[in-house]
């Protein structure tokens, strides 16, 4: 329990979780940091330990993958510098699987009791493990541990010790079937593009991207790949918003807050909301605007229905 918005939020929980697993103590959940109340972290805890038979023990080992490229996304931007990253596996990781929704954990040699988790931006058809990452600058010009790594360090065709892990709070799972309203910023496309290429090899087209980024001519990430999802019919519609291209800014959760019969109508035909992508700013503003919207009492409901799902940092 704690705040984001502190510096150490979180931070006894995650100290005890690292000496833990450096004593050789063995996870049966991952860590759920809850955010001032967060409704959806309290759900998939009390999920978790009310009906601990049904948890997926996850994958504990790390093995290696090959990088096969790393392509930088936003070139010219004001923003610190997107990269996607191909992983292809080696003799030891062939036999990895996943599900949308999951997540990459990278290891630094400088905090191996912290392993960096990542949204996985592909699915087990693509043959390929796919990141993106925004590559992190201190003030002193260096690096951030593990985005350095990921997108300066490690060489194309260099292996890396890799481990997936299991994120069933943000699977696809009953929600299948249903019509999803897929909303987030920057990075965050990444745990919706996994969902976006599960939900077009599964030939589900209600599907709805509300995406934010700074400035359409360098920011819109993915870009030939969403509209080309459009084109085919796999998105039955797309709000994207670039915050910086007009006088006044402007957000995912103002936008969200201008198509509110819309998000009513959707939510009426059974859809399930995701969110990926910043906690600060994006998705509590968007919670905020789904409150307003939709009303407590109903998106409470959803989130106890497994319909209301995030994946944020």
């Amino acid at each position: 329990l704690g705040d984001r918005q502190y510096d150490h939020f979180c931070g006894f929980g995650r100290a005890l979780d690292a000496w833990l697993a450096s004593t050789g103590a063995t996870a049966v959940s991952e860590r759920i940091e809850v955010d001032n109340g967060d409704p959806a972290a309290l759900a998939a805890w009390r999920a978790r330990w009310g009906a601990a038979e049904d948890a997926e023990d996850p994958d504990t080992a790390f093995v290696p993958w090959r990088l096969a490229s790393r392509t930088l996304l936003n070139a010219g931007s004001a923003g610190a510098p997107v990269y996607e990253l191909a992983f292809v596996p080696t003799a030891e990781s062939a036999a990895a699987g996943w599900q949308s929704g999951d997540l990459l954990q990278v290891q630094v040699a400088s905090d191996p009791g912290r392993p960096r988790d990542y949204s996985i931006a592909s699915i087990p058809a693509d043959g390929q493990l796919a990141l993106l990452v925004r590559q992190e600058q201190h003030p002193d010009g260096t690096l951030g541990a593990a985005s350095g790594l990921l997108t300066s360090t490690l060489a194309v065709g260099d292996t890396l010790a890799l481990r997936l892990r299991p994120h069933t709070r943000f699977r696809l799972e009953d929600n299948a079937g249903r019509p999803l309203l897929l909303i987030g910023n920057g990075t965050g496309l990444a745990g919706l593009r996994g969902h976006l290429r599960a939900r077009a090899a599964q030939g589900q087209r209600a599907n709805w991207l509300l995406f934010g980024e700074r400035n359409a001519a360098h920011d819109f990430l993915c870009r030939a790949e969403i509209e080309s999802w459009q084109a085919a019919g796999q998105l039955e519609r797309i709000d994207m918003v670039f915050s910086r291209d007009q006088p006044e800014r402007l957000y995912v959760q103002h936008r969200l807050l201008q198509t509110g019969d819309a998000v009513r109508d959707w939510v009426s035909r059974g859809a399930a909301i995701y969110v990926c992508g910043s906690l600060q700013g994006m998705a509590s503003g968007v919670d905020a605007a789904l409150r307003q919207i939709l009303g407590a009492e109903l998106l409470q409901a959803l989130v106890a229905d497994g319909r209301y799902r995030r994946d944020v940092y």
